[in-house]
């Protein structure tokens, strides 16, 4: 639904995307995370139209975002970081508007549908500009909902909402992700957790990470990707986890207890050698992140 292949673009000497590439399936509700001024905005305009790429190519379910622009948007919702509403027309009257830019048949019928989809039935009959920012974003994914489109981009759209609304918010998008291609963009990881099933990090215009968002936690950012726990019977020294094959570093915690970096899961190899050696290994777990620690470990080091 989305393949985006070695992307750039230049403003100038500045460097906003650098050969960025991924593809997004149908269904997938995919979180882009990332520092402000990381490029997350700028790739989302590449794939709306609104930007063309310095090099690369986008396509949105087929169709190359700058060689077939219209049928590309044809097929896309787009809610920008600043939600633009026409805020001195009432809400049913917008989304009456809206509908009738897209040429849709039966557009009270339609209107009525989005509006009772996102949750707009009471306030369809005031002004926008007197709604909630809440409401008004409800107002901004009905108009990306209004033709159907299979593809969503959602730029930021919890930013400024308080509490009871980012919840109402975050369950509308969980809900369209069922039947939707969604790319969701964020800097707050909870958000990305909340909503999306697969999270890609990107920190000046490269794509870090990218990988379903359970296994997050299991990333450091830097040369080891997995932190093992370790307990032991008895007290060792760190060269009895060096000879381990796959084992970058070990560091005591407790008495009795290690934590192992490496590249890849090596409990299997742990255990083996725990065994040949005699040790009882009393417990061993992966050692597990915050999302916060996993963001900052990807997007500080680099400064």
């Amino acid at each position: 639904m989305i393949d985006v292949q070695q992307v750039y673009k230049k403003y100038g000497s500045q460097l906003a995307l650098n050969n960025l590439s991924f593809s997004i399936a149908k269904g997938e509700v995919v979180g882009f995370a990332g520092p402000n001024g990381a490029g997350k905005s700028t790739i989302m305009k590449i794939l709306t139209g609104y930007l063309a790429p310095t090099s690369g190519t986008a396509l949105v379910n087929g169709y190359d975002v700058m060689q077939h622009s219209l049928d590309a948007r044809r097929h896309i919702g787009y809610l920008p970081e600043h939600n633009p509403l026409y805020t001195e027309m009432y809400v049913k009257e917008y989304l009456g508007h809206v509908a009738s830019l897209y040429k849709l048949d039966k557009i009270s019928t339609r209107v009525s549908q989005i509006v009772e989809r996102v949750g707009l039935g009471k306030e369809q009959h005031k002004l926008i500009g007197a709604l909630s920012k809440g409401y008004r974003q409800r107002v901004g994914i009905a108009q990306t909902l209004m033709h159907d489109p299979e593809v969503l981009i959602l730029d930021e759209p919890t930013t400024g909402l308080d509490p009871n609304q980012i919840l109402e918010i975050r369950k509308l998008i969980s809900e369209l992700g069922t039947s939707k291609t969604i790319l969701f963009s964020s800097h707050i990881m909870q958000e990305v957790e909340a909503i999306c099933t697969r999270t890609m990090i990107i920190y000046e215009g490269k794509l870090l990470l990218d990988c379903p968002t359970n296994e997050l936690p299991l990333h450091t950012g830097n040369e080891a990707d997995f932190n093992i726990r370790i307990e032991l019977d008895v007290m060792v020294e760190a060269d009895f986890f060096l000879g381990i094959e796959g084992v970058i570093s070990a560091k005591p915690e407790a008495a009795y207890t290690w934590v192992v970096a490496a590249q890849t899961d090596i409990r299997k190899a742990i255990f083996a050698h725990c065994v040949a050696t005699g040790r009882v290994l009393m417990a061993m777990n992966l050692h597990k992140q915050t999302l916060e620690k996993v963001f900052y470990d990807f997007t500080m080091p680099q400064k």
